[in-house]
C-alpha cells in the first residue's frame, strides 16, 4: 500500500485535474459515466464528500456526522468549480496537518485511520476525475502505480464487505492481472460475501488482463472492456458490471 504522503499528493493532483476537466466541460454538460448527473451535480457531490471527510479528520470524530451542509446545493454556474476547488483544498490541508496517530471514524480496513482517509479520498477524486473527463471528452489515463492501488482498494476493501451485492448461487471466480505493474488478484464469488486473494488463480472461470489504468476504470465501471484480454466466461465480467456498485454505508 502507498504511503499517506503519496496518497495526499495524488489527491492534490487528481482533484486539480478533475477541476480542470469540469471547467472545460462546463457545469451544464452531461456526465456520460453517471447518466443522471450534470457536471454541476458531480462537483457538488464530490465537494460534499471532501468536506465531510475533512471534518472527520480535522475534528477527529469517532462517529460521522450527517449534515446537509456538507452537500449544500451551492451554485450551478461556473462558480461550482470554485466550490469544488475550495472543498478539495481544505481536505488536502486537513490530511497534511493530521497527526500520524489520528483516531477517528473509518469504514474500510487500513493500516491507520489517517491512511484510510488519505487513500479513500485520493480515489474518490480520482474516479470522479474520470467522470469529469468523460463530460469534457478527455481520455482518462492514470499513473500505473496509482491505478493498481485503486484496484486493490476496490477488490480487497469494498467488494468483500457484507453489504456487497456481488453474489451468485453458483460459485465462480474472476482473476484480474495488470500487464504493466505485475499485480494480480482473484475474487471468489458465492452466495456469501466475496473473498479476494492476492495473485491470479489459474483455475478462475474468468481472467481479465490489461494495463492498471484500464482495469481501474473497467472495474469501477468507468469504461468498457475493449482492448482488454478476457479469458474464460465473459458473462462473469458482465455480472460484475451489473452487481458492483460502491456505497460506503
Amino acid at each position: 500500500m502507498r504511503e499517506v504522503a503519496e496518497h495526499v499528493a495524488a489527491l492534490a493532483r487528481e482533484g486539480r485535474l478533475l477541476a480542470e476537466a469540469a471547467r472545460s466541460a462546463g457545469p451544464g454538460a452531461s456526465v456520460p459515466t453517471c447518466p443522471d448527473w450534470k457536471v454541476a451535480d458531480l462537483l457538488l457531490h464530490t465537494a460534499g464528500v471532501h468536506r465531510w471527510a475533512a471534518d472527520i479528520v480535522s475534528r477527529a470524530l469517532s462517529e460521522p456526522e450527517y449534515d446537509d451542509s456538507y452537500f449544500r446545493s451551492g451554485p450551478r454556474d461556473e462558480r461550482v468549480v470554485d466550490e469544488y476547488v475550495e472543498a478539495h483544498s481544505a481536505l488536502c490541508t486537513a490530511l497534511a496537518a493530521a497527526p500520524a496517530g489520528l483516531s477517528c471514524f473509518t469504514f474500510l480496513p487500513a493500516p491507520s485511520d489517517l491512511a484510510f482517509w488519505a487513500r479513500r479520498q485520493c480515489h474518490e477524486a480520482s474516479i470522479h476525475r474520470a467522470d469529469a473527463d468523460a463530460a469534457a471528452g478527455i481520455a482518462t489515463s492514470y499513473e500505473p502505480k496509482h491505478a493498481a492501488d485503486g484496484i486493490d482498494e476496490l477488490l480487497t476493501c469494498f467488494v468483500p464487505r457484507p453489504r456487497s451485492r456481488l453474489r451468485s448461487e453458483k460459485p465462480w471466480s474472476m482473476a484480474v492481472t495488470t500487464t504493466d505493474t505485475g499485480d494480480a488478484w482473484t475474487v471468489a464469488v458465492s452466495s456469501e460475501p466475496p473473498v479476494t486473494t492476492q495473485g491470479a488463480d489459474a483455475a478462475a472461470e474468468c481472467t481479465v488482463s490489461g494495463t492498471a489504468s484500464d482495469l481501474y476504470l473497467l472495474l469501477w465501471n468507468r469504461r468498457r472492456s475493449d482492448g482488454m484480454v478476457i479469458e474464460g466466461d465473459p458473462g462473469l465480467l458482465a455480472q460484475w458490471t451489473e452487481q458492483v456498485a460502491v456505497r460506503w454505508g
